[in-house]
């Protein structure tokens, strides 16, 4: 990309940002539904072995984080009719995702291994086409502008339609669900036909939402920022693993996100089964994620003021803190009611701020390789740390399943053994806590600004 003046590209109009907000609506409705209902789905829906449903997910994620660089290299070297590399993707793949989002939540009659070999071909066309999806999603707001107060802006639009979308995806599923029939008047699961019903039409109404979402981004945002050669040569995947790992900033950065996407699964995953077993109402969920998401919309608006009063490093290693003292109380008091609430509103505040600053982050790693470099991965650079953070994620999904299941998990029985109770507590609590713990460890070794800076000064230099 162009070494462009502050100028040379015109600020971020709010429709465009709002394009943006859509798309981050749109994708993090599948994440949130996704990462809250699938194997609640599978286990007291469709009746799966808790082991199985969570191994089922695990091969899943490890797919879809083997697919990511790949499909991401497949973009570094890929040009549109148009010129551009990646907003297309978004018109492309909106249909094919949103029908395999519904497919998830299918139930075909099927039982034994017919029925797990279904789940999972199903989950790996849906992962597939989630990273067609999340390419334009982690790409555009490096390729839209130059302007770091522009990308910070973008991404605090993102990050508030990740809220939005998150909404959608966790706290309007339970009334869909109850409007569809799938819910009885006490807030619990219906079994049977009606609670299959159900899931399958609030998946209908997500995959509309996914649909509108692309193409609200696609009609609304343009790839500005252009190579810096007219013609560029292909790259070899050994040149862009070379180019990305000798990348202090984005190895950093990567353990940062895996971290993030760790403490994130492990609530999202595991607070339905904390409502339905520990607060004795599957309903209950509902204002917890509430909570969690009101704090993320609230904190969206902190975090340009925080960090240009202090600075990304120290905001980051606050939103770290944040994660780690927000847990204590539920540590030490499990079964509090305002211990849970506590807890997801600290993650929720957490969250925005960390979601905002890695993502700045990623557009500022992806100039910095092209300086020194003279290549830009803008899709490389989001797909090849979403290998890293998803192969964590499967294991922390594993991690999940083999605990529940050695613990005594039944989905049969309304009562769960003690040893279940406290897996769940302790996946909502103190594992979430050590891992943010070790985010602090490694900001502590991160310092963007101080690269970018040295990048602004040789280029400032050379142009004299």
């Amino acid at each position: 990309m162009s070494d462009l003046s502050a100028n040379s590209i015109p600020r971020i109009r709010l429709g465009e940002k709002l394009g943006f907000f859509a798309f981050s609506s749109a994708s993090n409705v599948v994440y949130q539904f996704k990462s809250l209902y699938y194997l609640f789905f599978l286990t007291n829906i469709m009746k799966v072995d808790v082991l199985l449903a969570g191994t089922i997910l695990t091969i899943g994620t490890i797919w879809d984080a083997v697919n990511d660089p790949l499909i991401g290299f497949w973009a570094v070297n890929h040009r549109f009719k148009n010129g551009e590399s990646c907003r297309p993707l978004a018109l492309w793949f909106a249909v094919p995702w949103a029908v395999t989002v519904v497919l998830l939540f299918a139930d075909f009659g099927l039982t034994g291994t017919a029925q797990l070999a279904a789940a999972l071909l199903i989950y790996i066309v849906f992962e597939l086409f989630n990273t067609y999806v999340n390419i334009p999603y982690n790409s555009m707001g490096s390729l839209a502008t130059n302007l770091d107060a522009d990308r910070r802006s973008i991404n605090v639009f993102r990050n508030l339609g990740g809220c939005m979308g998150s909404g959608i995806g966790a706290v309007a599923c339970l009334p869909l669900l109850k409007l569809f029939g799938g819910l009885d008047a006490g807030g619990n699961l219906v079994q049977g036909g009606a609670g299959s019903r159900g899931f399958l039409f609030t998946a209908a109404v997500m995959g509309a939402v996914c649909v509108l979402g692309c193409f609200a981004h696609y009609f609304t945002t343009k790839e500005r920022v252009k190579p810096l050669a007219e013609k560029e040569e292909r790259l070899s995947a050994k040149a862009v693993a070379k180019m990305l790992l000798s990348s202090r900033p984005w190895v950093l950065n990567t353990l940062y996100i895996i971290c993030y996407n760790i403490i994130n699964l492990l609530l999202m995953t595991c607070i339905t089964y904390y409502a339905t077993y520990v607060m004795k109402s599957t309903g209950a969920a509902t204002a917890i994620q509430a909570a969690y998401l009101v704090a993320s919309v609230a904190a969206s608006f902190l975090v340009s003021p925080i960090d240009k009063a202090i600075g990304r490093k120290k905001t980051m290693l606050l939103a770290a803190l944040i994660f780690i003292v927000g847990k204590l109380w539920f540590v030490l008091d499990p079964f509090s009611v305002g211990a849970i609430y506590v807890n997801a509103v600290t993650v929720g505040v957490a969250v925005a701020i960390t979601f905002v600053m890695f993502n700045t982050n990623r557009n500022n790693i992806v100039d910095i390789i092209e300086w020194k470099n003279g290549r830009r991965l803008d899709s490389m650079v989001s797909t090849a740390d979403n290998l890293a953070s998803k192969l964590a994620v499967a294991g922390a999904t594993q991690l999940i399943a083999v605990s529940m299941h050695l613990s005594g998990f039944n989905a049969d029985i309304v009562e769960q053994p003690a040893a279940t109770i406290s897996t769940i507590n302790a996946m909502i609590g103190w594992v979430p806590m050590l891992v943010a713990a070790l985010m602090f460890g490694v900001l502590l070794f991160f310092n963007i600004e101080k690269d970018t800076k040295r990048m602004n000064e040789e280029k400032a230099a050379a142009a004299g």
